[in-house]
């Protein structure tokens, strides 16, 4: 096949998204963006749940050459210093980034809602439906699955910095079917244990009462970042996505608290 001066996106068996030069074979770098503008060559950054997983997977996209800078991160805060310090273009994020099943995800909503510029792929220990759906709810470009080769996980990381998503058609089909779904709020666990916590509980009527992220933390006597975070856990608990939401579920606890009584 003839191509000159563009690039072809086509889906392979597994599904995911390959991109062919003019000469129809592999590119080692990809220069136009969905647009047809011009893309440089991506800065990624490395959040894996491992030091020698991190430093593996660095070296490998340094031996590449597809991508202008690869650093590392050993925890969430390091994330948000070094992407605040340096022209982060990508996030590979690790989905149990800090041991907890859950940290991946809160890491990249939290990433998503201040830089949103910067693209973020979740490195996946399994593709079951339910991590699938929320990494893309965080805010995620791209989800990876951990047992799949570095050269598929290079060629993602590049699509993703090219404004592609990457996912396989068993992953769209989570998300197509995840839509269809209505999203209830959930109250309580299957075992009927509150979700949240007394403190947490706190929060969320001081934002249902409308005040800033500033005025919960002169409220409660905490900083700023300690609201956030407990903001972050809380969405991350019920499923929501927005302080409309969050709101949303404050009130239809009062009115069935007040049904009750």
């Amino acid at each position: 096949m003839k191509t000159d001066g563009f690039t072809i996106t086509v889906r392979r068996p597994e599904g995911h998204l390959l991109n062919l030069g003019s000469n129809g074979g592999d590119i080692l770098m990809f220069p136009l963006d969905s647009t047809g503008e011009m893309v440089g060559r991506a800065r990624v950054l490395i959040a894996d749940n491992t030091q020698m997983g991190t430093q593996l997977l660095a070296e490998a996209l340094r031996r590449s050459g597809r991508f202008a800078a690869v650093a590392v991160a050993r925890g969430s805060a390091d994330v948000m210093v070094l992407l605040a310090k340096e022209p982060i273009d990508v996030l590979l994020i690790s989905s149990n980034f800090e041991g907890d099943a859950a940290s991946g995800v809160m890491l990249a909503r939290e990433v998503c809602a201040i830089h949103s510029r910067i693209k973020v792929v979740m490195l996946l220990a399994n593709s079951e439906r339910e991590s699938v759906v929320q990494a893309f709810r965080a805010g995620c470009r791209g989800v990876f699955g951990r047992a799949q080769a570095v050269k598929d996980l290079i060629k993602c990381l590049a699509c993703v910095h090219r404004g592609q998503i990457w996912a396989s058609s068993q992953e769209l089909r989570y998300l197509l079917e995840a839509l269809r779904e209505p999203r209830p709020l959930r109250v309580v666990e299957a075992n009927g244990i509150a979700l949240l916590t007394a403190r947490e509980m706190v929060v969320v009527r001081c934002v249902a009462g409308g005040l800033t992220n500033k005025e919960v933390a002169a409220e409660l006597g905490l900083s700023e970042h300690t609201v956030k975070n407990y903001l972050f856990r809380i969405f991350h608990k019920l499923g929501v996505s927005s302080r409309v939401e969050l709101i949303y579920y404050a009130l239809s606890q009062a009115a069935e608290a007040s049904r009750v009584a």
